[in-house]
């Protein structure tokens, strides 16, 4: 790839972090319809445990100038400076925007919400191109998929689970299938296993202990991110492996699948507009539609703009 489509993917990455911050959007969600998806299941999926140790043995010999071409050629064929990229963006972006949209869900829900929602509803445009429903099997697959994120987008409910580091694990484990499971929104399972504000406040505590050099003060909030990443990366390396096998066995029925999952997932959006407009009046349902419209516009424009790029 050339230089444009390296900051393309990093940019992906953070569009993707911000997704995975808030309820009811999902980074995978990003990934389909930025033209990253199939890639980054494939390269999750092809992390290889011998070739990480390969590298880990590389180490020592890195002086060596064979020693290092066949380290970056292990590198390259893991597609790691790819997945590197992309989560650089990731990071940065849950941890910068995570606070804004905390902010803007508290004090602006209705537009916020609606933001949300026109940003799934135009992905869900955008990919229809990619749905196929001629067979039983692809029409029973988009169903299952419709009514699966459908139910599950109205089950968010605070205080499901103790706040203990096994359940963060496990919850970083579910979580994450948002990254490769597009239409299902980690921030939304989060919200369901009542986990959301210890995750986002574990985030905003320890960005103000660091700026803050209290690095006492970051304990509690590392670690329980850090057990959440752990969990994570259980999570991603063996759920990518069964949604790569997907694709390549059958392929139109998981796209299929994938796009009614995020159309059944418009309801999380919807449900809290409703909530913050218990009587609407005309400047609040202009307000929505705005918001709504907006959403969609950046979905269109970044589909547009990245059409011709190739991962």
């Amino acid at each position: 790839m050339d230089g444009r489509a390296w900051i393309a993917v990093y940019l992906k990455g953070a569009a993707m972090g911000a997704a995975d911050a808030v309820p009811g959007v999902s980074g995978g969600t990003i990934a389909l319809i930025t033209g990253v998806y199939e890639r980054l299941v494939g390269a999750i999926a092809a992390l290889d445990p011998i070739d990480a140790l390969g590298l880990l043995a590389l180490v020592p010999r890195l002086g060596s100038a064979d020693a290092r071409a066949e380290f970056v050629e292990t590198l390259v064929r893991m597609d790691v400076p790819f997945l590197a990229l992309l989560g650089t963006g990731v990071v940065t972006a849950v941890v910068t925007v995570a606070n804004v949209v905390h902010v803007a869900i508290h004090d602006f829900p209705g537009v916020t919400f609606a933001f949300f929602f026109g940003l799934i509803a135009a992905s869900v445009v955008v990919l229809l191109g990619e749905v196929s429903i001629e067979t039983p099997g692809r029409i029973a697959a988009a169903i299952v998929g419709f009514v699966l994120a459908f139910v599950l987008s109205a089950q968010a409910q605070a205080g499901a689970l103790p706040e203990v580091l096994p359940v963060v694990f496990l919850a970083g484990a579910v979580a994450i299938c948002a990254m490769v499971l597009p239409g299902v929104s980690g921030s939304l399972l989060l919200l369901t296993l009542g986990l959301y504000d210890t995750m986002t406040s574990a985030v905003s505590e320890a960005t103000d202990a660091a700026l803050g050099g209290d690095l006492g003060a970051t304990v509690d909030p590392v670690t329980t991110l850090v057990v959440f990443s752990a969990g994570a990366v259980v999570g991603l390396l063996s759920f990518a492996r069964v949604v790569e096998w997907a694709l390549d066995h059958y392929r139109a029925a998981t796209l299929t699948f994938l796009v009614a999952l995020m159309a059944g997932a418009l309801r999380a959006p919807a449900i809290q507009i409703s909530a913050a407009n218990p009587e609407w009046s005309v400047a609040s349902a202009g307000g929505v539609l705005v918001a709504a419209l907006v959403g969609a516009a950046v979905v269109l424009v970044l589909d547009a703009t990245t059409d011709d790029l190739n991962y």
